[in-house]
């Protein structure tokens, strides 16, 4: 029939993080996309999201709530970013040769983040697509909390956040505190999160809040326990 849209498989690049459960929400909303799995790196070392510092067990479940597959790409602890770029390169490979025609990100406003990824798929042939692409940040942030979203702060970056801010429940109380100079959704690094609940979840994540932890004299975490 004129008019409709052939549906493209795309491969999600997951973090577990609020950005990517906006964008995901996105996706999953638009009939002219599949989603194929959902990609996350992790690092083998700690058994961990890489950046945000989740266990894969609460990654497992997440997935397992959002009812799609996973694909991890496995990197050891301070991975080059040769090793990183390989790792990636081989899975896209694969899911190319599955069908997959373009790769999703949650990224907002890092042009050269953008610019990057785009880069690289284009040697493979692939599109990106970035659903949540320049919204304002605010905006954004609170449509997450009206939409039923939970989510908790995992990880903060000391430069620009106290470590108060981590473990901390992002809410309208959250979006108050925050100072000025640090963007609504942290998309500067200023701070990392994890997603527990929300209306692309069959279930909430169980959790509990363990050690806080300062690493590299910087970067603040705090550990989340499946419960």
């Amino acid at each position: 029939m004129a008019g409709l849209r052939n549906v493209e498989q795309v491969l999600f690049s997951w973090s577990g993080g609020k950005d990517s459960a906006m964008a995901l929400h996105e996706v999953l909303a638009d009939r002219g996309y599949e989603v194929a799995a959902l990609l996350t790196t992790v690092t083998e070392d700690y058994d961990r999201i890489s950046m945000h510092g989740v266990r894969r067990a609460l990654l497992q479940r997440q997935v397992a709530s959002l009812g799609l597959p996973l694909v991890e790409v496995r990197l050891p602890k301070q991975a080059s970013n040769d090793e990183y770029e390989a790792g990636m390169a081989q899975t896209l490979a694969r899911f190319k040769e599955q069908g997959v025609t373009c790769v999703a990100f949650g990224d907002i406003f890092l042009e050269d983040l953008r610019a990057y990824r785009e880069r690289r798929l284009s040697e493979m042939h692939l599109t990106g697509i970035f659903p949540i692409w320049k919204r304002d940040t605010s905006g954004l942030l609170r449509s997450f909390i009206c939409s039923g979203f939970k989510a908790v702060t995992v990880c903060v970056d000391t430069q620009a956040l106290g470590r108060e801010f981590v473990g901390r429940l992002i809410d309208e109380e959250f979006i108050a505190d925050l100072p000025a100079s640090v963007d609504a959704c942290g998309e500067n690094g200023e701070y990392h999160s994890f997603v527990y609940d929300g209306p692309i979840f069959g279930r909430s994540i169980a959790h509990r809040q363990g050690e806080v932890v300062l690493r590299d004299d910087r970067f603040c975490y705090c550990d989340l326990i499946p419960d």
